[in-house]
């Protein structure tokens, strides 16, 4: 892994956050939005190439557009997902 691959992972992964962050049912504040959505892009930018999934062409330090778009696609789903995981669970333990 490349140092640009990381980067495109950990912004693809911040942005993702953020856009799940913006429901208000799952908002963790612009801080926790990106930290939480930094984890996600870079655990699901990394575990997708292994399982097969997209291209690890990125990965690999391959830089062709395919490549960008689909680590682009990979992380921000994953730093959303999470973002959505933790805020449900946050929102839920608030609730008791």
């Amino acid at each position: 892994m490349d140092i640009v691959g990381i980067l495109i992972q950990l912004v693809s992964g911040a942005v993702g956050g953020n856009l799940a962050g913006a429901s208000k049912k799952i908002d963790l504040g612009k801080a926790g939005n990106s930290i939480v959505g930094l984890i996600g892009g870079i655990v699901l930018g990394q575990v997708l190439p292994m399982l097969g999934i997209g291209d690890a062409g990125a990965a690999a330090g391959n830089l062709d557009i395919t490549s960008i778009l689909t680590t682009v696609l990979g992380s921000g789903v994953g730093g959303g997902a999470l973002t959505g995981i933790v805020g449900l669970i946050k929102n839920s333990m608030a609730k008791n």
